[in-house]
């Protein structure tokens, strides 16, 4: 199967130097940083696009899940989520789920070399079945009986705070020297929806921690955590940052930064380092937070 006979946007075709695929759907909530207005690219699409225009790579954007069936899928040097739930359904946007093959072409893609970026949500992504509606199992620490997907990513979302939902929270800058935050103070204060995360790969390169020093809320009840980080899989190159939910920060400077050096690094055209600091940056990483006491969110 190819881009051209499934009838995917043109601009997923003809494919040339670095490019990232930028891969939106949502099976859950769908945040309104990746809706579409009519024919207008979203939030997402627009910054990934303009850093790609000021950093030197090619980007093309789809909801469409049967992207990993095509064997174009393989001209990506990188392949970045913003999205929820199980991918495998067509869920809440109703647009063309991945398929099970499809799934496990995204992760031994990765493994072979594909870089992959994961922006807030795709930690809500894949989680580790069953996942009943009351959120239990998402409290449990899975281990290496994690989804694949969640292994590979390096961490999988609990939950965040619902009053209030958005905080002002610092964020410490464990790697000063990542490509984008060379001589940004830290910590860098920054208000967005703060996910709560667990299951952590403790080959984890952290970058940012989130101090967890008065925020509200049950989902903070523990260490401070990672909340940005790098790791390999295979021979691939994985970034994740939990910043995204809040539109603003789409135009936010440091974010951007932040973002850029992590698509840069996953395609190969920076450097970065992959010192595994878990232990160090959040030694209380295994902390689980009390279960929310209304499930508003």
């Amino acid at each position: 199967m190819t881009l051209a006979t499934m009838g995917l946007p043109r601009a997923l075709h003809s494919i040339t130097g670095k490019s990232v695929l930028v891969f939106t759907k949502s099976s859950g909530f769908e945040h309104d940083v990746v809706k579409r207005i009519g024919a207008k690219p979203s939030i997402v699409e627009q910054a990934v696009t303009s850093l790609g225009k000021r950093h030197g790579f090619h980007v093309s954007a789809t909801k469409d899940g049967r992207i990993f069936d095509a064997k174009e899928l393989s001209e990506y040097a990188a392949i970045l989520f913003f999205t929820t739930g199980d991918l495998t359904i067509p869920g809440n946007d109703q647009n063309p789920p991945i398929s099970r093959p499809g799934k496990q072409s995204l992760l031994e893609a990765v493994r072979g070399g594909t870089g992959f970026v994961g922006i807030h949500a795709a930690a809500d992504t894949f989680h580790t079945q069953p996942d009943p509606p009351d959120n239990s199992n998402r409290y449990l620490a899975h281990g290496e009986q994690s989804d694949p997907y969640i292994r590979m990513l390096g961490g999988e979302f609990i939950t965040h705070g619902s009053t209030p939902r958005l905080q002002t929270a610092n964020l410490i800058i464990n790697d000063p020297q990542f490509p984008g935050l060379e001589g940004v103070s830290s910590p860098v204060g920054l208000t967005d929806e703060w996910y709560s995360l667990k299951d952590f790969r403790t080959d984890l390169h952290v970058i940012l921690t989130l101090d967890t020093k008065g925020l509200k809320g049950e989902p903070y009840e523990r260490a401070l955590y990672p909340i940005t980080w790098l790791r390999r899989e295979g021979k691939g190159r994985v970034f994740y940052t939990a910043i995204g939910d809040r539109p603003e920060n789409w135009s936010n400077s440091f974010f951007l930064a932040l973002l850029g050096g992590g698509i840069r690094w996953t395609i190969g055209a920076v450097k970065a380092s992959l010192d595994p600091n878990l232990t160090r940056a959040a030694p209380g990483f295994h902390d689980i937070p009390p279960r929310l006491k209304a499930q508003g969110f």
